[in-house]
C-alpha cells in the first residue's frame, strides 16, 4: 500500500475547501489546506457575499435617509457619499469575520495550512513553491472567477469585476453593467442609491433570468422608479475606451444600434471555473470552461479526487459549496456513499425588496412539464410590513397536483429569512396543514407564511357543503349580516 503524506488535500480556501478541512481534520484525518491567495475566505469573504451585503446595508441605510419624510420624519439635507468611507467599512467587516477563517484557528483544528499556486505531478501528488505534497484523497475547491466575454475591444477597455468594485478611491458618476443577474442587479441598485448614473445591459428580456418573470420584473420596476436606467433584449457590439469616459456601442431588439457612455463599465456577464494551473489534463481529470465534471458523490473522473463548490459547475452560492463540502467528507471521510440533492436548495438576490426562491418556480414547472397551481399572498396585506413601510412583493407558492407543495417565491421584505421558514418545510416534509395551524408571533412579517397556507385551506374549510354540513347536524341559524340579512 502507498504511504502518502496526508489522508486528505484540500485545494482552494474558500467555502467549500474550509469546509472539508473543518471536518476531515477533526474526525482525525491528516488534512492538508492549500490556498493561492495570501488569506482564507475565497470570493465570497473577500470580492463576494460579505462585501456585497456589506456595501447594501450603507446603500438602503442612505436610500432610508434620503427618503426619511416617507416615514413622518423632518426632510434631510444629505451630503454626497465618499465611497472611500464605504469601502473602510467594508474592510472592517471582512476583517473581523477573517478572524474566523484564520490560518491559526485551522492549525488548531489539526489542518496543515500552505499558501501558494499548487500543480498535480501526478493524481496523487501536487508540487507547491519548489515542494512536493502527496494524500490519498484530494478535493478541488478553487471557486470560480467572473468572465471576461468576448466583446470587440473590451481587452483594451479598462473595466472592472466584482474583485475591483468594493474597493474603488471614489464613487463614480456614471456605470454602465454589463449582465443583469444577481451582481448587476444588486450593485446596480446599491450604486444608484450612493448617487451613481446607472445603466444595466443584458441581451435577455428579463433581469434575474432564472427567477421567476413576474417577480424578477418587479424587481425591475422598482429599481427604473428609483433612477436605474435598462437595456434589455441588447446585444454588446463593441467597447471602446474614450479616456475620461468608456464607450458600450449596442443593438436592441429593433436592430437600432446605441451608444452608451459612462466613467466606469462593471463586467457581469457569468462566471468560469478556476481550473487553470492546475494540471488537471495531465492526470485524467476531465473539465470543461463551466467547471470540473462530477457524479452525484461529488467524485471526479478520478475517483479518489473530489471537486466542490464553483469549480464543480453547478449552484453558484456560498451555502450550496457549504452542502458540497459536507457531500465531500461523508464520502471521503465516513466513506459513505451519500448524493448531492438540490430539489429544494433555497437561494436569494439581496436587491431591495430581496426576491428568495426554494424549488421550482413557474418557468421551471412549464420546462419540466410538471402541472401545478399558483397561490398568492401580498404584502400590501400584512400588517408588519404596512407598519415598516414595505407594501410592494408577494409570496407564490406552487402547488403539483397532488396539492403539496413544489416551490415557493418570496418578493418581499427579509425574503431571505422568511425562506428559512420554507426550508424546513420542504426538505422535513411538513404538511401544509401543519404550517397553516402553526402560531406565529404577531405583528412579524413571517407571518406571511401561516397566512399563504391558511389561504389555500380556506375555501375547502370555509365551502357551502361545509356550512351546510353544520347547519345540519348544529341546528347553526346561518348569516347575522349581509345582503340578504340586511337589506329587509
Amino acid at each position: 500500500m502507498a504511504d502518502y503524506g496526508f489522508d486528505i488535500g484540500v485545494i482552494g480556501g474558500g467555502a467549500a475547501g474550509l469546509t472539508v478541512t473543518s471536518g476531515a481534520a477533526q474526525l482525525g484525518a491528516k488534512t492538508l489546506l492549500v490556498e493561492k491567495e495570501e488569506v482564507l475566505g475565497g470570493d465570497c469573504l473577500h470580492f463576494g457575499c460579505v462585501p456585497s451585503k456589506t456595501l447594501i446595508k450603507s446603500a438602503h441605510v442612505y436610500h432610508l435617509m434620503k427618503n426619511s419624510k416617507q416615514f413622518g420624519l423632518p426632510q434631510v439635507d444629505l451630503p454626497p457619499v465618499d465611497f472611500r468611507e464605504v469601502s473602510k467599512r467594508i474592510q472592517s467587516v471582512i476583517g473581523i469575520i477573517q478572524k474566523h477563517d484564520s490560518e491559526e484557528r485551522f492549525c488548531n483544528l489539526g489542518a496543515k495550512v500552505e499558501f501558494g499556486e499548487p500543480k498535480f505531478s501526478d493524481e496523487y501528488t501536487i508540487r507547491l513553491n519548489g515542494n512536493t505534497y502527496s494524500a490519498k484523497k484530494w478535493v478541488i475547491a478553487t471557486g470560480s472567477s467572473a468572465v471576461a466575454p468576448p466583446i470587440t475591444g473590451l481587452d483594451k477597455t479598462p473595466h472592472i469585476t466584482n474583485r475591483e468594485i468594493f474597493s474603488l478611491d471614489h464613487l463614480p458618476k456614471s456605470m454602465i453593467i454589463l449582465g443583469g443577474g444577481p451582481i448587476g442587479s444588486e450593485m446596480g441598485q446599491a450604486f444608484n442609491r450612493f448617487g451613481t448614473q446607472i445603466t444595466i445591459v443584458d441581451r435577455a428580456d428579463q433581469i434575474l433570468g432564472k427567477e421567476d418573470k413576474e417577480m424578477a420584473d418587479a424587481v425591475m420596476q422598482v429599481m427604473k422608479q428609483e433612477g436605474v436606467e435598462f437595456q434589455l433584449n441588447a446585444s454588446i457590439e463593441a467597447v471602446r475606451d474614450l479616456g475620461t469616459e468608456k464607450e458600450v456601442v449596442i443593438k436592441d431588439i429593433q436592430g437600432k444600434v446605441v451608444s452608451l457612455k459612462s466613467e466606469i463599465i462593471l463586467v457581469a456577464m457569468g462566471r468560469g471555473a478556476n481550473t487553470d494551473g492546475l494540471g488537471l489534463e495531465d492526470i485524467g481529470v476531465e473539465f470543461e470552461r463551466r467547471g470540473i465534471k462530477v457524479d452525484s458523490r461529488l467524485r471526479t473522473t478520478r475517483k479518489h479526487i473530489y471537486a466542490a463548490g464553483d469549480v464543480a459547475g453547478g449552484y453558484q452560492f456560498t451555502h450550496a459549496a457549504g452542502y458540497e463540502g459536507g457531500i465531500v467528507v461523508s464520502n471521503a471521510i465516513f466513506r459513505l456513499p451519500r448524493k448531492t440533492n438540490y430539489t429544494f436548495l433555497p437561494w436569494c438576490t439581496y436587491t431591495d425588496p430581496p426576491l428568495g426562491s426554494i424549488g421550482m418556480n413557474e418557468k421551471m414547472a412549464k420546462a419540466a412539464g410538471v402541472d401545478y397551481e399558483v397561490w398568492t399572498e401580498e404584502f400590501k396585506d400584512n400588517d408588519r410590513s404596512l407598519a415598516e413601510g414595505e407594501s410592494i412583493g408577494k409570496v407564490k407558492m406552487l402547488l403539483d397536483d397532488k396539492e403539496k407543495p413544489i416551490g415557493v417565491q418570496i418578493l418581499g421584505p427579509h425574503a431571505g429569512d422568511l425562506l428559512a421558514e420554507w426550508v424546513a418545510v420542504l426538505n422535513g416534509k411538513v404538511k401544509l396543514s401543519t404550517l397553516a395551524a402553526a402560531v406565529h408571533p404577531y405583528p412579524t412579517i413571517g407571518e406571511i407564511n401561516k397566512k399563504i397556507a391558511g389561504t389555500y385551506f380556506s375555501p375547502k374549510i370555509f365551502s357551502d357543503r361545509i356550512k351546510k354540513g353544520l347547519k345540519f347536524f348544529f341546528h347553526l341559524k346561518g348569516r347575522a349580516c349581509g345582503p340578504e340579512v340586511c337589506e329587509g
